[in-house]
């Protein structure tokens, strides 16, 4: 080993060493925390790396999120993990707002933490052309935990916004921090498993809605309905832009009276800066997933929506 390799070797135990000092022994900061195991602590404090094909997530193929294993905030979804053959699990993208990016101490690399604890992960390498996004997070499974889809709902929150076309809520409420996914669908009807052409065709009760499945460690609701109302004209009635008909309205699909009150308060808020607002706050009811070919729209295409953009209406 080098002089340098030594030195950043030492620095990453004497941090390791004191983090896992004290009453209860475990690196634990924060007491909403998970208490770290030896082993646990010298990766994702003292910054070590475990062994490569030793970890539990390498070869690990189930559908879900990996979070991060001291505060638990989403990190990776299991459709952005791909085999690297490297020995460390690998992903080409990251929950938005999830992963934090900082020199590494070698000079050399770029180290990877989590943005709600700074805990570390491991690194991420770009132009290695193992996929099209060109980028690879090479994380220690160790640093990581697992929620299968079963387990969603005692994680994580949803919640259904509809602004017209939902390709474009799709798209900007897809990319808010802490966003696990938005699905585009259906809802709001009577009819089971409806299509686009019956949704299109009218008498379904169905409109075009988006659902969103985020992480509360790292945004909470009101940031999202707040989004959701900048993102698309809510004084429009059954139409956004060129986009005419029922299934068009702008409606928030609330899950409970929390979500309830907070549309409600954000309404009131725009109804007294002078905006005739007409989006409708009915409960949740099934939402209906659409067609692949509707999902990922304009990110598949490449394009940027044609009746959504971004306008602030909301104080910072």
């Amino acid at each position: 080993m080098c002089h340098h390799c030594k030195r950043v070797a030492l620095f990453g135990m004497l941090v390791w060493c004191a983090a896992t000092r004290g009453s209860e022994g475990g690196a634990r900061m924060n007491p909403e925390w998970q208490e770290l195991t030896a082993d646990e602590a010298r990766v994702i404090v003292g910054k070590g790396t475990e062994r490569p094909f030793s970890g539990v997530f390498d070869k690990h193929d189930a559908a879900g999120v990996y979070t991060c294993r001291r505060c638990g905030a989403a990190l990776y979804r299991s459709s952005d993990k791909f085999d690297a053959r490297c020995g460390w699990p690998a992903f080409d993208a990251e929950v938005p707002g999830a992963v934090k990016r900082v020199p590494d101490a070698d000079g050399r690399r770029t180290e990877i933490v989590c943005a709600t604890c700074a805990a570390h992960l491991g690194h991420v390498f770009i132009g290695e052309r193992l996929t099209p996004r060109d980028t690879r997070h090479c994380v220690n499974s160790i640093s990581m935990a697992f929620v299968g889809e079963t387990a969603y709902d005692a994680t994580f929150v949803r919640a259904v916004f509809a602004g017209g076309c939902f390709w474009g809520v799709e798209y900007y409420l897809q990319q808010a921090t802490g966003v696990i996914y938005a699905v585009s669908g259906y809802t709001g009807g009577t009819v089971e498993h409806p299509t686009y052409k019956q949704v299109c065709a009218g008498g379904t009760g169905h409109i075009e809605a988006v659902e969103v499945l985020y992480d509360p460690r790292q945004t909470d609701y009101e940031t999202l309905a707040r989004l959701f109302f900048e993102i698309h004209d809510p004084t429009q009635v059954d139409r956004q832009g060129p986009d005419i008909g029922e299934q068009y309205r702008s409606v928030v699909y609330y899950q409970d009276e929390a979500q309830k009150r907070t549309a409600e308060a954000l309404v009131a808020h725009l109804a007294k800066k002078g905006f005739e607002v007409a989006t409708r706050i009915v409960p949740a009811s099934r939402f209906w997933p659409a067609e692949t070919y509707h999902q990922d729209h304009y990110f598949t295409t490449g394009k940027t929506p044609y009746c959504h953009r971004r306008v602030k209406r909301f104080e910072e």
